[in-house]
């Protein structure tokens, strides 16, 4: 048998639709209409149809659902996606079928759940109701606790995510609301520093000054805190924004991306990678990026001719993403797959400083490079 079709697969369906579009993203999403809601479920399903033909056939190890808001998808679109799924490439036993869910949408989950969904990542963001609204959000921090709360009546596998490092949150404020989420014992919790993007509205209050971020001291202070309390929690930190009580409660597809195996992504604007491990380099592929376009595109017999990642360009990918996650990158699996190692004057650097553990097949970030992640990925990444 090739070896791809043993190796894992997952399958990112973008739902690029939301009620509002939040300040801070910077994702490729509209303003939800719904006129074109059907056209689009039927171009997600002929996309699929046809990243079959490229893929052959390999069970999907998961499917998740991102945006967008894909809560506002209709139970029943969520199902035949999954279902199509299912005959296209089959499902592995333990297949991680995750969708994320906006707290407004809470009444709805049980439906959502009932579709085939068996992973929830709920955006409670916050539990103070001025940041959630001044993060545009339509919940409150009630309605984000009684999601969490449907949420894990309904599914095993559950996760809060959350931000920090908002304008004006204090560190006393951030470990009040960090620890009344892990007082409720999730199994998973995701909390991002909020990052203000190239084309945010955040970006452009900023630049007028009626936005202004906290210090960066301060957002290490929270980013140091939050790894204490959600260890004191049993929950590992084994990304650096990603926290689970164990192995079992990783987010399997989200590791997918993170370990350099592939995904397909359908949806608009949607990025998948394939071919990693058959001959002829990796396929990297992006979807058009406004609805119509997408929706219009789907009418055609073949994908469009998709790119090939050079052995260069798929190490630079690879080193972005794997020192991301606590085990670090595969050195000896890099080399395999591409012929590149990582920079080893900037990796000797930072061993000597102690931000990088440097063994001969791995490296791996310590906890005080972590607040350097970016910068040493991409010194680490190979330059020819």
């Amino acid at each position: 048998m090739n070896p791809a079709h043993c190796a894992p697969l997952g399958l990112y369906i973008h739902w690029p639709y939301c009620a509002r579009i939040c300040p801070y993203c910077d994702f490729n999403v509209y303003k939800a209409k719904g006129a074109d809601s059907a056209a689009l479920v039927d171009a997600l399903l002929a996309d699929m149809a046809r990243w079959r033909q490229m893929t052959g056939p390999r069970p999907l190890a998961s499917i998740h659902f991102g945006g967008g808001t894909p809560s506002l998808m209709a139970p029943r679109d969520i199902a035949r996606v999954l279902e199509m799924a299912d005959r296209l490439w089959g499902l592995e036993a333990q297949a991680e079928l995750g969708l994320e869910a906006n707290p407004a949408e809470r009444v709805r989950l049980g439906d959502i759940v009932s579709a085939g969904i068996n992973r929830l990542s709920v955006g409670v963001q916050s539990l103070d109701d001025a940041a959630l609204a001044r993060l545009g959000r339509d919940h409150d921090a009630r309605a984000g606790l009684e999601a969490l709360d449907i949420a894990r009546s309904l599914v095993a596998r559950v996760s809060a995510d959350l931000i920090y490092a908002r304008e004006g949150q204090s560190l006393e404020e951030w470990e009040a609301e960090l620890s009344t989420i892990l007082a409720l014992g999730l199994d998973h919790v995701s909390a991002y520093q909020l990052t203000i993007e190239d084309g945010t509205a955040f970006a452009r209050q900023v630049k007028r000054g009626t936005l202004v971020p906290p210090p960066e001291d301060l957002a290490a202070d929270m980013f140091c805190l939050t790894q204490e309390l959600t260890q004191a929690a049993g929950l590992e930190a084994y990304e650096i924004s990603n926290h689970a009580r164990g192995r079992d409660h990783h987010s399997r597809h989200n590791r997918l991306y993170w370990t350099g195996a592939d995904w397909i992504g359908i949806g608009p604007g949607a990025h998948g990678r394939i071919g990693s491990h058959s001959g002829g380099g990796r396929i990297a592929h992006a979807a058009p990026l406004r609805p119509a376009d997408y929706i219009a595109g789907s009418q055609q017999p073949i994908i469009a001719a998709p790119e090939r990642l050079s052995a260069l360009e798929e190490a630079q990918e690879r080193v972005l993403m794997g020192l991301r996650i606590t085990e670090g990158l595969d050195r000896t699996q890099l080399f395999a797959l591409t012929g590149r190692d990582v920079e080893m004057s900037a990796a000797n650097g930072f061993s000597a400083d102690g931000l990088v553990e440097l063994h001969p097949a791995r490296v791996r970030l310590t906890r005080a490079g972590k607040l350097f992640a970016d910068r040493i990925a991409n010194e680490l990444a190979p330059e020819s």
